[in-house]
């Protein structure tokens, strides 16, 4: 029975289908105008962990990452750079897909951009400003659209907002995003109107491009509808962001959008958050390059239970892809047991594995818990090999059932 802590409600909840035995889920992916970095990779790891648990027990699952390619600091780095929006933002796809494959990422069923679905955001501010949800409104040579939170009820329950301290004078804001993790206690924006010089395309709402604030309910109603089982991302998009898409898709279709908010904590580096200014920000090919591999980097970013900030140190990597190192070589070693006498420990510890992976699997994706229990059960029967305990149909089923953890874990084989 699969326990997940839900952010909406804030209790670790049983998890459970509208549909049975299938899965929708929406992931937020990153944004393409910079290359993402080893922390964008443990939000998009432990997304990645789900998937491949709730396929081990037997759900199928339907996952789209959304892209954001079109948004205010995306146009503005393309001109730092003096090249198109496009080929900014296919360059760092390109290098994060790259990186799926070394961090064995699955590719979801729907990576899709945001330039894509244009028509959709176009068809959702409609509906929102035909309903006097949103509304028109000029601003710096543009008619923007802006959603009121105040015409939606329940604003802000995702993050548990005290609507009470909102501010009652009428209040804009215009930018696609702002930095920290204060909330803008105001109308934020939907849709950028177009004047000269602007990324802008052609809809029935006039000429203009979807806010960041819309484009990924434009994404997800337009690829999975208006409901899914899962929504999930870093911790960072609890504030404003997740809201924001909430409360345009509840207020376009009247019903709940997601039974299930999934939210991962920050990883920091040598105890700072990590910014270009400060020089350190750390991406997977300047690990591998000093001789880790892939499950190295995959390993360190889900040991330690998603929903806790991650410290990464130099030394701590190292030890952890030690630990990785010799517990994989014990793995191997049952290859070689061969016990004419084979006791009976070999065969129970064999059943254990799948059943302690499972139970702390189960309880919210406690991978910690679940390795620790694998490398507790892999030593003894290491022992019982060394001692010439180990049969060679024990080891077997209990390399069977390793190899079926780590279709989830994916840095054992």
């Amino acid at each position: 029975m699969l326990r997940l802590y839900n952010s909406l409600t804030r209790k670790t909840e049983r998890f459970q289908v509208s549909q049975e035995g299938n899965v929708k889920m929406y992931t937020c992916g990153p944004s393409t105008y910079m290359r993402p970095h080893i922390g964008n990779y443990r939000t998009f790891l432990y997304e990645d962990l789900l998937q491949r648990y709730l396929e081990y027990l037997g759900y199928k699952i339907t996952r789209l990452m959304t892209l954001t390619d079109v948004e205010d600091k995306a146009i503005t780095e393309a001109r730092m750079e003096n090249v198109t929006l496009e080929e900014l933002t296919s360059r760092n796809e390109t290098q994060l897909f790259k990186d799926f494959e070394l961090l064995k990422i699955k590719v979801p069923d729907y990576t899709v951009r945001a330039s894509t679905a244009v028509g959709q955001a176009a068809e959702l501010v409609k509906i929102l400003t035909e309903r006097g949800i949103a509304y028109w409104y000029p601003h710096d040579g543009r008619v923007n659209a802006y959603f009121e939170p105040s015409k939606f009820d329940g604003f802000g329950k995702l993050a548990h907002l005290d609507m009470s301290k909102w501010f009652k004078q009428k209040r804009r804001f215009h930018k696609d995003t702002y930095p920290g993790t204060p909330w803008n206690r105001g109308d934020f924006i939907i849709w950028h109107g177009c004047k000269t010089g602007d990324v802008c395309w052609d809809t029935d709402v006039g000429r203009g491009r979807p806010a960041w604030n819309l484009q990924d309910a434009a994404i997800v109603t337009e690829h999975l509808g208006f409901h899914v089982d899962i929504a999930a991302g870093g911790i960072d998009n609890l504030v404003r962001h997740h809201d924001y898409t909430l409360a345009v898709v509840e207020s376009v279709s009247g019903k709940s959008f997601a039974d299930f908010w999934l939210h991962g904590a920050h990883l920091i580096v040598e105890g700072s958050k990590m910014s270009k200014s400060k020089g350190n920000v750390i991406y997977p090919d300047e690990l591998t390059t000093k001789g880790f591999g892939g499950e190295h980097i995959r390993f360190f970013l889900i040991r330690k239970h998603y929903r806790k900030r991650l410290n990464f140190t130099r030394k701590k990597f190292e030890e952890i892809a030690r630990r990785l190192n010799t517990f994989k070589r014990l793995v191997s070693d049952l290859q070689k047991a061969n016990a004419k006498n084979p006791s009976i420990q070999g065969k129970k510890l064999a059943l254990r594995i799948a059943l302690d992976f499972q139970d702390s699997m189960n309880d919210d994706l406690d991978v910690n818990g679940a390795f620790d229990h694998l490398c507790k059960t892999v030593k003894r029967l290491d022992s019982l090999r060394r001692n010439e305990k180990l049969g060679a149909k024990d080891a077997a089923s209990a390399l069977e059932a390793l190899k079926l953890a780590d279709k989830v874990l994916k840095v054992i084989f």
